[in-house]
């Protein structure tokens, strides 16, 4: 599979207990699954070449001779699968027994990683019967000397992101998992065998386990469950597998189900999430420094039928309920923001031009929120709406509603005349409906809003939204200027979800009117219209507002290269636009985040709301003359 992905599994095996001879069978048939499912890489429960559960039955030399035959029987026969796992067994090393994993793949042991950590609390007495695993050294195992110890990683030569170590089970429920150190060098996949008990809320306590370890972790993280078969004496296993990648749960299974669970990782996310972050631990496995053992191993490169899901919306979350908190921390972020910038300034008066659009909508509904935080008269809003030669009456009643209904000062300022003057000023005929037609009354507005600012003692309130920015979708020193941008984090794919958020709780009246203006077109309403009906609308001129968020996204969040984004969107867009159609507008894109950056390097201050900002003060440094022409190559032959 290109583009860094790679398959991983978590089983479940029907166990039974204390007969590793039909066990080693059982994890024949999962491994040989595993393969048919496309999986590189599979990890199965603690303890299941003999299950968890078999007491002092482990201080028995037949089940420890029984165990260590059947792993060899279970090397031997998936010799021909071209897949990494990790079993577990009962392990002699010297005169200690030791609870282990074994690290398979095409025949060949790996090495043995102990368990480090061993509960001796409630209903588990470990120490009963096993030695904690130390950090190194060897064993011997039926004549050959192996790698022992739990400083091991796995690294694959022809597939150099995948590094994989191993935890085992309360390795992980610890103050200090050895995966956190793992993860320092190197590893970017943690395998945890584990056996733990199900009890009553015990479910989500390992599910939000293993969404911090692999967020803190930066790393995948494949979790396998002990299930059905082992004893029921005291406790019960309920197979509950899960995979995870940096803060997200992408699968589990069902309590109480024997499964094979498998999702598709990105290790390039992983990797460059770790660039990004510069409080990540600069030590890593190819430093010499390093007390870590490497293992390598190869495997073919894996192909199978890439089922990941990708959101369209990656700047919205799909849960509602998650969705409707984040919508409104980012009204509170972004009305807190110009609360404190009114504080500072002394200034009690804001001035916002209403188009009857989305972002100076979203903008002029923050700038309320924040009168309210501040006690504030709504009167000290000053809207002004600036209808021009694009203008239709659609938008305009929008935006004088939107003003009334608040309470806010209106102001009606036709720029038709102004601007005809100004034309006359400079030369330009008025016939000519170009760049100088549509920026002359961007900024001639903006400089009415400058003005009255002036006039009255406020403050300019931005509109522009991070779509906008990242596209220079705006006119240099007009609609680009304003004195606190309170959209410049937020993307038009966002504004859209907190629009329908407000609509939620808002009366019919102002429920319609929101509604009406969610279902406009964005126009900068520049050109004359045709009978009050939209002649330039903006998505027809650039593309889609949801792709350029798409590609907005992972090129600046994760630097993913433009063919492996197009591979991305092609595949969250299936059946809305074709591959020809995103390959276009991603060369748009990338065409005019490159050389617009020169708007971007002087905009105006405003809240950051997400892990994706272009403020050149914080988040994005980028010379304003850097050539596009390596990441338009990188698309060359994809169509």
């Amino acid at each position: 599979m290109e583009y860094g992905y790679i398959r991983v599994c978590a089983c479940t095996p029907a166990l039974s207990l204390s007969d590793p001879a039909s066990n080693a069978k059982e994890l024949v048939s999962c491994v040989a699954k595993a393969h048919e499912l496309g999986a590189s890489v599979a990890v199965f429960p603690e303890m299941s070449i003999t299950g968890y559960t078999c007491g002092d039955l482990f201080g028995q030399q037949r089940l420890r001779a029984l165990a260590e035959d059947a792993l060899v029987t279970l090397v031997d026969q998936t010799r021909r699968f071209p897949v990494l796992f990790a079993v577990g067994l009962p392990l002699m090393v010297g005169s200690k027994l030791f609870n282990c994993a074994a690290v398979v793949c095409m025949g060949n042991i790996l090495g043995f990683v102990p368990k480090r950590n061993l509960p001796n609390f409630g209903e588990f007495y470990e120490r009963r019967h096993f030695s904690s695993g130390p950090l190194g050294g060897t064993v011997t195992f039926k004549g050959q000397s192996y790698p022992f110890g739990t400083d091991q990683i796995f690294v694959c030569k022809s597939i150099p992101n995948l590094r994989v170590a191993l935890e085992i089970c309360e390795d992980l429920f610890v103050p200090a998992p050895p995966s956190s150190k793992h993860a320092v060098y190197g590893a970017t996949v943690i395998l945890n065998l584990s056996a733990s008990d199900e009890l009553v809320t015990k479910a989500d306590y390992r599910r939000n386990l293993l969404r911090v370890q692999s967020a803190r972790s930066i790393c995948a993280y494949v979790y396998a469950d002990a299930g059905f078969g082992e004893s029921t004496t005291d406790m019960v296993f309920a197979g509950h597998n899960l995979i995870a990648e940096n803060g997200l749960i992408l699968g589990e299974s069902p309590l109480f189900s024997e499964e094979i669970i498998y999702r598709d990782i990105d290790l390039d996310l992983l990797v460059q999430d770790r660039i990004r972050q510069s409080t990540f631990p600069a030590r890593t496995i190819e430093f010499p420094e390093s007390d870590y053992r490497i293992t390598e191993f190869d495997i073919p490169q894996p192909f199978f039928e890439f089922q990941r899901t990708i959101s369209r919306y990656p700047f919205v979350p799909p849960d509602e309920t998650e969705l409707s908190t984040r919508c409104e921390t980012i009204l509170s972020i972004q009305a807190a923001g110009l609360a404190r910038r009114m504080a500072h300034t002394g200034m009690r008066d804001a001035v916002i031009g209403l188009s009857g659009g989305l972002d100076s909508t979203l903008a002029f509904l923050v700038t309320v929120r924040a009168f309210k935080m501040l006690s504030l008269p709504a009167e000290g809003i000053h809207a002004i709406t600036m209808p021009g030669f694009g203008t239709t009456d659609r938008t305009l009643a929008n935006a004088i509603r939107l003003a009334r209904d608040s309470g806010a000062d209106l102001r009606e300022i036709d720029i038709r005349a102004s601007v005809s003057q100004h034309f006359s000023d400079i030369g330009h005929d008025p016939n000519d409906q170009g760049v100088t037609y549509e920026n002359a009354q961007a900024r001639e507005r903006t400089q009415i809003l400058m003005d009255i600012a002036n006039s009255v003692g406020g403050l300019v309130i931005g509109t522009g939204d991070l779509s906008e920015i990242a596209i220079g979708w705006s006119t240099y020193n007009g609609d680009h200027m304003s004195m606190y941008a309170v959209n410049s984090s937020v993307p038009k794919t966002l504004i859209r979800s907190l629009i329908r958020y407000l609509i939620i709780d808002a009366g019919p009246e102002e429920a319609a009117l929101l509604t009406d203006i969610l279902d406009t077109p964005p126009s900068p309403e520049l050109l004359p219209h045709d009978n009050n009906r939209i002649t330039q609308v903006t998505e027809d001129i650039i593309g889609p507002y949801e792709l350029h968020d798409f590609f907005l996204y992972y090129l600046v969040r994760y630097g993913f290269s433009p063919r492996k984004i197009v591979f991305m969107a092609q595949h969250a867009f299936t059946g809305v636009y074709e591959r020809a159609v995103i390959i276009r507008w991603m060369k748009v894109f990338l065409k005019r985040f490159f050389s617009q950056q020169f708007k971007r390097s002087c905009m105006p201050d405003g809240p950051k709301i997400g892990s994706v900002c272009l403020s050149p003060r914080a988040d994005w440094r980028m010379p304003s003359d850097a050539a596009v022409n390596a990441w338009l190559t990188d698309l060359d032959g994809a169509d």
